[in-house]
């Protein structure tokens, strides 16, 4: 384990699914008026599970239905064990679906809940808490937290600070943090990058990426949504090494249209107003989508990109 002079600093990834039909957890998240009540419901079962708001940090909330993925960093072993036996006794599970249940306005949220450092299940070992705990801390964070949770997290605490005057959260919660729940720039804002690029000889406005580009983007871009990535890493910090293979194993399963979308949503998240158009259009002809690249900017009708 750590030694005596070394910060004992660990990672795991949280998986949350509901398990009512009508109940789709990536889908509330990614909706700009309910994401902020999850987000606080998940703040404070996290807190309750540690003792403190400061006991677990979220790096990065992943949709990835049915499930939605929590990033998490510890940095005390202390506050990690308390969190180990709080999710071993259930209490972290009853934590979230009572918070999901008040912020969401809604009768129950019952949920399944599994918890992974690296490629360890630690549902199958947590009556071993110290090998839990080595698994997580073998597990190095790979980021920092992006921009949408400090947003939200920023958004939360000015909330609490006027708490005591209104108790009427519910409803309330919601509308405050709504602005603050966008992935995406407005595309009106002004950027700090050049406000024109040229493509085939044509000047192109140097707008943000919207969400028909993203959309877009994953469903063509096929397998060469990693070369895309490492084109755009080299101005992204969020898509250093080893980011982009971190995505590529994390999600696998779901197949290249969910690895290329959480890509270029790390890249947006990251970047903000400097995810642009232009960047994406140079780093599509870097790798001869050029065929992507003219249905982005509305050349030709949408076609397959191979």
């Amino acid at each position: 384990m750590a030694g005596s002079s070394t910060p004992w600093i660990g990672s795991a990834y949280l998986f949350l699914q509901s398990t009512c039909k009508t109940i789709a957890l990536p889908a509330l998240y990614e909706s700009s008026q309910k994401k902020p009540c999850v987000f606080k419901a998940l703040k404070l079962a996290l807190a309750d599970s540690t003792g403190g708001v400061n006991g677990v940090d979220m790096l990065k909330v992943h949709c990835s239905h049915p499930h939605l993925i929590v990033q998490l960093k510890f940095c005390k072993r202390e506050n990690c064990r308390q969190f180990l036996r709080s999710y071993r006794e259930g209490a972290l599970q009853k934590s979230l679906q009572s918070h999901l249940q008040l912020y969401l306005a809604t009768t129950t949220v019952p949920l399944e809940v599994e918890l992974k450092a690296g490629s360890e299940h630690l549902d199958k070992i947590l009556k071993d808490e110290d090998h839990c705990l080595e698994c997580i801390y073998r597990e190095k964070p790979d980021r920092l937290p992006d921009e949408e949770i400090r947003e939200l997290e920023e958004g939360l605490k000015s909330l609490m600070l006027h708490q005591s005057t209104n108790n009427n959260v519910a409803g309330k919660d919601c509308s405050s943090l709504k602005s603050l729940s966008r992935p995406y720039p407005p595309q009106g804002s002004s950027l700090s990058t050049q406000l024109t690029f040229t493509f085939q000889g044509q000047q192109f406005d140097n707008r943000t990426i919207t969400p028909d580009d993203h959309q877009k983007f994953a469903k063509s871009v096929s397998k060469k949504w990693k070369q895309v990535g490492r084109s755009l890493q080299r101005s992204c910090r969020a898509l250093r090494d080893p980011a982009i293979d971190n995505l590529a194993l994390e999600y696998d399963r779901e197949g290249l249209y969910e690895q290329a979308y959480q890509m270029l949503l790390r890249f947006i998240q990251s970047e903000g107003k400097k995810a642009t158009i232009g960047r994406l259009i140079t780093a599509l002809e870097e790798n001869g989508l050029i065929s992507l690249a003219e249905e982005l900017l509305g050349l030709h009708s949408s076609e397959d990109c191979s």
